[in-house]
């Protein structure tokens, strides 16, 4: 019985669903980009406080202490049931923030106020994004509802939650996307929609609440407020679209001409249309230079363009099936290939085998004669050492190529350095390069020299001789430890000399 009841009331909803027909209201909505006028005025709309308005969205607080700001449309609504879509974004650096954002329907446009910038005592409808957690139950960031008649005091301590009408708890800080809250009132029932701004699509909405039976004020104003405490984030509305949510048959009455409004109409565009045409021949006849040719035969119609279409396909594809045919006819052809290679390989084995041979096998056993033929991995072995040997052939070209290359260059800086010293000018080995090869050439000849006097020298019997020492030594040992103390004190006087320096540099700074 409840499954049936529930089906009935879904079956209801979904009727009524496609029968509701949204229309824009432009004069209730604002929307980037070209927020902004030039006298920084918004169109249809108002903001205060802290707000700031730029060419594509309203920053309502920004992310400082204590700052409050709001945005009201202009004039009150017309119209009983709407839809509000709220897309906003609430960015902080830190881990929580505050306070808050909030969405107005009441019948007084409100100034600044402890309620999340706006005044307290409202008569109507707030939606409340709350940041921060002033009851310690870690419910925040928290969505709610809240309706009031101008009677009752929002409670801060506990962050309405015995007021509220309903509510969810959804994180909207800090999120890639932005996040969009929409809020509609149908036949006194209020449902409430949100988007957390984790995807990208646009209508992604979770049910945060529905509560019936809610009676709202009618003549109301659409606002936006938000504030900062302690904590701070930045509040920046993107869009506010309002719908005004009709009847399909309600609005078809309304939006119908009647019968002799559309003869009039009907008379008026006949009129007009008689007139322009007749204009049209008097200017043709006036300036036949001017006169516009037809064009249309020179264009393809509908049908033409598809059938040219078509065969245009037709072509790509048989030009790709004969491509692919020619490919298919080349791969068996090597196939071919290979298969006769291995074949003749094979067979030219067994031929090669000596007759004598076979025929002393088959006469002493009497069977099949065993050929010995080459194997599959002899033959890649053979391949392996002729691609190594021409990589390595490669390898010793190239190294000839360079060698040859750099013996070039320098018998070409030679010619040029020789012929620079000839002519007194010119490019080539510069003078002091010259100077020290022809340096390096004499000393050359002096070490050669010595060498071939060392050889030629005739060795005596015991050997070559060591030389006597010397009689007398260069240096005391007295001298050699004063020399050493000296060197001593002389490098503890540097080291104090130096931290002095240091510290007097260390009392400057």
């Amino acid at each position: 019985m409840v499954a049936r009841l529930f089906l009935l009331f879904l079956f209801c909803f979904v009727i009524n669903a496609a029968n509701l027909k949204p229309r824009f209201e432009y004069k209730y909505s604002f929307k980037g980009p070209h927020l902004v006028q030039s006298d920084n005025s918004i169109p249809f709309w108002e903001y205060g406080g802290d707000a700031i308005a730029s060419a594509d969205n309203i920053r309502i607080t920004p992310s400082l202490r204590s700052k409050k700001g709001w945005a009201w449309t202009k004039n009150p609504i017309t119209f009983d049931q709407w839809s509000v879509e709220c897309v906003f974004k609430v960015t902080g650096r830190g881990r929580i923030g505050a306070d808050g954002l909030a969405v107005w329907y009441t019948t007084q446009k409100s100034q600044e106020g402890t309620v999340y910038g706006s005044t307290d005592m409202w008569n109507g409808l707030g939606v409340f994004m709350d940041s921060f957690d002033n009851d310690g139950q870690h419910n925040n960031p928290y969505v709610m509802a809240m309706v009031n008649d101008g009677t009752k005091q929002y409670d801060h301590q506990s962050d309405g939650s015995q007021q509220q009408i309903g509510g969810c708890m959804r994180d909207f800080r800090n999120k890639p996307y932005p996040v969009r809250v929409k809020v509609e009132y149908y036949n006194r029932i209020l449902t409430v929609f949100i988007n957390t701004g984790l995807t990208n699509n646009k209508d992604d909405f979770e049910l945060c609440l529905r509560q019936e039976n809610v009676d709202l004020p009618k003549g109301g104003y659409f606002g936006i407020s938000a504030a900062t405490g302690g904590l701070a984030d930045d509040h920046d509305v993107l869009a506010f679209l309002t719908h005004s949510l009709h009847d399909g048959d309600q609005l078809a009455a309304k939006t119908q001409v009647s019968e002799q409004e559309r003869q009039k109409y009907e008379n008026e565009f006949d009129t007009y249309y008689k007139e322009l045409e007749k204009n049209k021949q008097d200017f043709n006849q006036a300036h036949p230079d001017k006169v516009r040719q037809d064009y249309e035969g020179e264009f393809d119609n509908q049908g033409e363009r598809e059938l040219r279409m078509i065969f245009e396909g037709q072509n790509s594809i048989h030009h790709a099936v004969k491509e692919l045919r020619k490919t298919l006819d080349e791969l068996l052809g090597r196939q071919e290939m290979v298969l006769t290679r291995v074949s003749q390989l094979s067979t030219g084995g067994a031929v090669q085998a000596p007759q004598g041979g076979a025929q002393q096998q088959m006469g002493g056993g009497g069977g099949v004669p065993m050929l010995d033929t080459i194997k599959r991995h002899e033959v890649d072995r053979v391949m392996n050492n002729q691609n190594e040997l021409m990589q390595s052939t490669r390898e010793m070209r190239q190294l000839l190529n360079d060698i040859q290359n750099r013996a070039n260059v320098i018998q070409q800086n030679m010619g040029q350095g020789g012929g620079a010293a000839s002519g007194g000018g010119g490019g080539g080995i510069p003078q002091h390069t010259q100077q020290a090869i022809s340096e390096l050439q004499e000393h050359m000849k002096y070490v050669r020299q010595d060498v071939v006097n060392l050889v030629n020298r005739p060795q005596s019997a015991g050997g070559v001789a060591c030389p006597p020492p010397l009689a007398v030594s260069c240096i005391t040992p007295t001298l050699f430890f004063v020399s050493i103390i000296a060197q001593f004190v002389l490098l503890i006087a540097y080291m104090v000399y130096r931290s002095n320096k240091e510290a007097q540099a260390k009392k400057f700074y």
